[in-house]
């Protein structure tokens, strides 16, 4: 009898993680470094002390266990030509492109007619310069959740919780920091690195 495994989940170049025991950080960096930081620890630790580890990049609690490297999650390599070099797959070179259905009302189809370019060329333009309109509230965004998600892992039980998560949906710094003063340093610190963009000038509008 077979038995199923799930492939590794591959993890973006660059990725960075971070690993706590308790309140105490072991390690931050690459997903091999952290991986051996976090084995050793767990050789030892008590019940009461498991070891978390945090991608940087999202807040998010990470297995690990889950990941593979790139080159790993790569699989096997690509088919090469004598001398070397990689062989040039045959058709249309790829160019991120993905085709999905877009329902609009006919004057829409009309306006998109008219624009130079299409309408595809004309709707990535529009997505373009919203995405650049909406990318400051977008990062304050993104560093309130990344954060949320860590403190809701690790730090539900200290005191002033409730108010930095209020003081950090706020974008107000000074009462998220205040509110973490009693803290471990290791999580205070780690906190306020993931929500940095939050206090960001203009970041409550």
């Amino acid at each position: 009898m077979s038995t199923e495994t799930s492939a590794p989940i591959p993890v973006p170049e660059g990725r960075q993680f971070t690993a706590f025991q308790g309140h105490r950080r072991l390690a931050s960096g690459a997903m091999e470094a952290v991986m051996r930081a976090a084995a050793r620890a767990a050789e030892d630790l008590e019940p009461s002390e498991p070891v978390l580890v945090f991608d940087d990049a999202t807040g998010v609690q990470t297995d690990l266990g889950a990941l593979a490297t790139p080159a790993a999650a790569a699989g096997a390599p690509a088919p090469v030509q004598p001398g070397g070099q990689p062989a040039r797959q045959a058709g249309r070179p790829r160019l991120g492109v993905v085709a999905k259905e877009v329902t609009l009302l006919p004057r829409h189809w009309e306006w998109l007619a008219l624009q130079p370019g299409g309408a595809s060329v004309t709707l990535r333009r529009l997505v373009d310069e919203a995405r650049r309109s909406q990318g400051p509230r977008e990062a304050v965004r993104a560093a309130q959740e990344r954060c949320y998600r860590f403190l809701h892992a690790i730090a539900g039980n200290l005191p002033g919780y409730e108010d930095a998560l209020r003081a950090l949906y706020r974008a107000d710094a000074e009462g998220f920091n205040g509110a973490m003063q009693a803290w471990p340093q290791d999580v205070r610190e780690y906190a306020a690195g993931l929500a940095a963009a939050a206090f960001a000038e203009g970041g409550a509008a």
